[in-house]
């Protein structure tokens, strides 16, 4: 199946940004692009109705022209693209979570405002970051053009996600025709964890040649005290950032993990969240 790319748009300058980079994405994968829109009824808001007696939500002709507007400058932009528009009753988060089921790849601006509004990342950019069954893209900074310069960033700490973001990433500096970077993080008291790391890393950049023999890949182990921290300084020099979305040792934590939120929180480029693909319902 031709699964689209997905991107959540609410007419704000973020998720327009976030379209931006939907449609290149869709281009570099030779996928068509899916604008969607999450509304909910102005009454469903924690008030329990029957949806009988006021009917289903309509889509609203403000929200239908806000993305036929985006979809044409889109086209005009990327010819050849294929764009489709839809408004769906529901929450934008949940919306794009359960869009994510037949999704190539998932686009979240990292503010919003109306239904995608929140501080920071924003509480839809969190869902969905977190949640979803195909890969995530977290537009930061907001506001900035595409970048183009730099490599492609991947965090390797040895997990089972790790080796899938290292995959993702290795796909996603061919399609760039930039720099796979490879860097671990170990702890400064630790010297037995710099041997370790080193291991780890020349194992994933085996890995990265392996699949992808013209690809440049460069390894750098780093000694600090708080991983995120490192990486976030690292990714002002990357194009992008691929994170696996959990990980063991400084990578713990629930769903997302605690580094992995710190970069889709932080990074200074955009952000890969490198989920599996799920089955399509």
């Amino acid at each position: 199946m031709n699964r689209p790319v997905v991107v959540g748009v609410d007419g704000s300058p973020p998720s327009l940004v976030a379209a931006e980079h939907a449609a290149q994405a869709a281009v570099w994968r030779s996928r068509p692009l899916h604008l969607v829109h999450g509304y909910l009824h102005p009454l469903g808001y924690g008030v329990p109705i029957n949806p009988y007696d006021v009917g289903l939500p309509a889509p609203s002709e403000d929200g239908r022209k806000m993305l036929e507007q985006t979809a044409a400058e889109l086209v005009d932009r990327w010819p050849g693209l294929s764009v489709e528009v839809r408004q769906v009753a529901g929450g934008p988060g949940a919306t794009l979570v359960e869009e994510s089921r037949r999704a190539e790849l998932v686009v979240v601006g990292s503010r919003g405002l109306g239904g995608f509004a929140g501080l920071l990342l924003g509480s839809v950019g969190t869902q969905v970051a977190a949640h979803a069954h195909c890969p995530v893209l977290v537009i930061r900074p907001p506001d900035g053009p595409i970048p183009t310069e730099g490599p492609v960033l991947v965090a390797v700490d040895g997990s089972e996600p790790a080796e899938l973001a290292v995959g993702y990433g290795a796909d996603e500096a061919t399609r760039r025709g930039t720099e796979l970077l490879l860097m671990h993080v170990t702890d400064e008291r630790n010297t037995d964890e710099r041997s370790a790391g080193g291991a780890l890393l020349a194992t994933a950049a085996a890995a990265a040649r392996g699949s992808h023999p013209n690809l440049t890949v460069t390894e750098r182990l780093v000694t600090a005290a708080k991983p995120d921290q490192a990486l976030i300084e690292a990714s002002g020099q990357a194009a992008l950032l691929v994170a696996g979305s959990r990980g063991r040792g400084g990578f713990t934590g629930l769903l997302l993990g605690s580094v992995s939120q710190a970069l889709v929180q932080h990074a200074r480029c955009p952000v890969l969240v490198a989920h599996p693909h799920g089955h399509a319902a």
